[in-house]
This record gives structure tokens, C-alpha cells and sequence, in this order.
């Protein structure tokens, strides 16, 4: 279930004659993006903000600082509730500050707060009601029913599935950038370029591609096959220039082409945690780096993905393909982590798959030599997780490295072939039976 919630109900604030000698800061109203739906997704209100430059304030002579010792209230309302939810019996994860994990005997509740919004989870309607209640006692709650819309993503589900959405999102992005009837094209980059920081003439206006590419960030939420494309648009922020637009428009065209896809999520028991990593060798063609992506599924479902430019030049492909591995190894391990917290057995060890035989038998094999010396401390953390049995590598040929949806512009065929093994799908493949 959903509720929305504030410390107390704000009231309306008349006018009041300035001071003599007032201290003016600037301010403006700043419409918010984070708006209220009703449970069939129809907007239920809007959500805006009086802004002030808080930061040329001056304690004691803009704001009062005892006032929780704090300027912005934010900071003071998580304070409050989650001093408030601990003594309910709920626990902080370590994995995620924005969790909190309650567990007595068989009862098992978990609750997500964004801001002041926040999601309820338990293993009983009885346990639900019983917090919401609590919760009502000590803060004004609006309760919003069983979840179905939340930060822009909708949810459908079932006993047997769940699936994700950002097909409003997307419509209003495609209005936004004013591609609402755009022609389409079925994948979302070239499988033929590799783009330059120094191609093509700057933009005139900067404003709107660094709007586009923070908004097509988000969508990769329930998009796992943009997870690239996006990557390389946000390359370019700082200096942004015609070929790159071109790339964003044509991510618009993809989009405007699958506005109904979204992620599928089987229920079912918990299984292995099994992930795929891949690198394209010096695959930037400034700076020579390379490419990692790795996707991480628990039993059937792909859960995490990570599409990033490396942070050094690779020597080698070997080595390129190695730091990618580590790269998912440190996500499994963090992966586990919560999965513990949230009182969920993963009894089985991880398996990554990865198709460069090389980096394959580093991870197997002890012994340091020229080959590995610059990734010794991958070389160190991967062998400890083989060694304790949490971890093994293991080889998958190219032709099913679906992880190079992560790292390359594919073939049309490809694309469609891997996106599908990424969960992704239209709602009516969700609701005829899933796989």
C-alpha cells in the first residue's frame, strides 16, 4: 500500500507588513515533478514549491537554528521519522537508508520512504493495518490504497507476475521534446558508430539536451535495453553537440515505437542470484576506455543492470573484461547483503558468466604475473569470493552474452533477441502468461 505523509497539515499564511530593515532573499516558484495520482492513474494533485536560496542564509538572522539545529526541514522530518519507526520495532538497513525492516517470528513487514511518500509492505493485511495505524497516530497520513502508481512507474500484477511501467512518462517525455508523432526506428543507437566528444557543431542551446538526457536517466528505471544508449548520451553533458542530439532523438523515435514495454517480474521461490558481465575494449574513441555492463537476475528475474564507462584505459580485452566482473561481483555482493536484511536465503553460490576465456581463468588461477599486475586489487577481491565458494566464473559463448545489449549498438535482430531475455515486455505478453 501507499501513504503520503507530512508532520502536520500546513496551514495558509496571511500577509504580514515587511520590517523596517528586512533581508530580502530571492525566491521562486518551482513546479514539482513529483505529482499525486489517484489508484487508476488519473493526477489527484498537483505538488509545487516556494523556493528560497537557502544557501545565502544566515543562522539566527534568516532562520531560526533551533529549530532541530538544521536549516532545511527535510533532514529534520527523516530524523523524526525514523526515530519514530525504530521504536516500532523496524530496523535501518545497512543496504539501503531509505529501508526499514520489521521481523517478529513469522510476521515480516517492509517500508520504503521517499521524502514523505511511502510504500508498506507485510506478510499480512492485519500486520498493514496495524502499522498504518501507528503511523496515523503520530503523523497526518493520506492513505492511497494498494499500489499502483509510484514516482512516475505504474504497477500491474497478479498472484503469478508483476509488471513495471513508465508508459505515461514516456508519452509526456515524447510531448515534451515535441517528437509526439515522430517515425520510429526499432532500435534506440547505430550499431555502426561509436560517437566523438569532437564531432559536429556545438548546440545553440544546451538547456533542452540536458533536460532530455536526465529524463530518459529515469526511464532506464523500467527500460533495461536504453541502459546503454542513454550512458552515451550523458557522456557528452559537458559539451554537447549535434551528432549527440541526434543520438537522443533517436532514443525518442525507439521509445515512441515501444511505449507499452516494461519490465516482468515472475513470482515464484527464491532461486540463484546468476549474472552476465561483458566490456567493449577501448570502446570510446577519445579517451580509448572501454565499456562495462553487467545484468544480475535473482531466479528468472533480472533485478539489477549497469551500462558505465570505465574509469581507466585497459590494456588488454582480458583486462577490460576483468574489472567488468568485479564490477558485477561487488553488485551480487551488495545484492546479498540486502537479501539477508530483508530475512530472504540465497543458499547457493553466484554464478557470472562471462565470454572472454582469459578473464575467465584469472579468476581461477593464483598466480600473479605481467598480465595482471595493473588489476591486482580485482585479482584479490575476486579470488576471496571463489575461494569462499560465494562466487564462480564461468564461460558463455558470444552468441548468448546478452549483456552486450549493455555495451554495444546491435543489429536489429540482436537487439530484439537480448531484449527479451532482459524481462521486458508488452502487457499483453504480461497478461497471457508471462514467459
Amino acid at each position: 500500500m501507499v501513504l503520503s505523509s507530512s508532520t502536520n497539515p500546513v496551514p495558509t499564511v496571511p500577509l504580514a507588513p515587511m520590517p523596517p530593515t528586512p533581508n530580502v532573499q530571492p525566491h521562486h516558484r518551482l513546479p514539482h515533478d513529483r505529482h499525486k495520482y489517484h489508484s487508476n492513474g488519473s493526477l489527484a494533485q498537483h505538488k509545487a514549491h516556494w523556493v528560497v536560496r537557502d544557501f545565502s542564509q544566515q543562522a539566527s538572522v534568516d532562520y531560526d537554528k533551533s529549530l532541530y539545529g538544521l536549516k532545511q526541514a527535510p533532514g529534520a522530518w527523516n530524523q523524526r521519522f525514523t526515530s519514530y519507526i525504530s521504536s516500532m520495532g523496524f530496523t535501518v538497513s545497512k543496504s539501503d537508508a531509505s529501508l526499514f525492516v520489521y521481523k517478529d517470528r513469522d510476521r515480516v513487514a517492509y517500508l520504503l520512504l521517499y521524502v514523505d511518500d511511502i510504500i508498506l509492505m507485510a506478510s499480512s493485511r492485519e500486520l498493514v493495518q496495524l502499522i498504518t495505524a501507528r503511523l496515523h497516530s503520530e503523523f497526518t497520513m493520506t492513505d492511497l490504497g494498494d499500489l499502483h502508481h509510484f514516482l512516475g512507474i505504474s504497477m500491474m500484477r497478479d498472484s503469478s507476475w508483476l509488471f513495471l511501467s513508465q508508459h505515461q512518462y514516456a508519452v509526456d517525455l515524447l510531448q515534451r521534446a515535441g517528437m509526439s508523432e515522430c517515425h520510429l526506428t526499432a532500435t534506440p543507437v547505430d550499431a555502426r558508430n561509436k560517437l566523438s566528444a569532437t564531432t559536429g557543431a556545438p548546440l545553440a542551446d544546451p538547456s533542452e539536451y540536458r533536460s532530455l538526457a536526465g529524463a530518459l536517466q529515469f526511464l532506464t528505471l523500467t527500460r533495461p535495453a536504453l541502459a546503454y544508449a542513454v550512458q552515451q548520451v550523458c557522456l557528452f553533458m559537458h559539451d554537447r553537440r549535434k551528432p549527440h542530439l541526434t543520438l537522443i532523438k533517436c532514443i525518442l523515435r525507439y521509445i515512441k515505437g515501444s511505449l507499452s514495454a516494461g519490465l516482468h517480474q515472475g513470482t515464484g521461490p527464491i532461486g540463484q542470484l546468476n549474472a552476465y558481465s561483458n566490456a567493449d575494449w577501448v570502446a570510446c574513441p577519445d579517451t580509448r576506455r572501454s565499456t562495462s555492463g553487467f545484468c544480475v537476475f535473482l531466479s528468472d528475474n533480472l533485478v539489477s543492470w549497469f551500462s558505465k564507462r570505465q574509469t581507466t584505459v585497459s590494456c588488454s580485452s582480458a583486462k577490460a573484461e576483468y574489472r567488468a566482473v568485479a564490477h558485477v561481483v561487488a553488485e551480487c555482493y551488495w545484492l546479498r547483503q540486502l537479501l539477508q536484511e530483508l530475512h530472504v536465503s540465497v543458499p547457493l553460490g553466484t554464478i557470472v558468466y562471462c565470454d572472454n576465456v582469459s578473464a575467465v581463468y584469472m579468476t581461477t588461477n593464483p598466480v600473479h604475473h605481467r598480465r595482471t599486475k595493473h588489476i591486482e586489487i580485482d585479482i584479490h577481491f575476486i579470488h576471496e569470493k571463489v575461494a569462499l565458494g560465494q562466487v564462480r566464473v564461468l564461460h558463455v559463448p558470444s552468441a548468448h552474452q546478452f549483456t552486450d545489449i549493455m555495451t554495444n549498438g546491435l543489429p536489429i535482430q540482436l537487439f530484439s533477441d537480448f531484449r527479451t531475455s532482459l524481462c521486458i515486455r508488452d502487457p499483453s505478453a504480461t497478461t497471457a502468461g508471462g514467459y
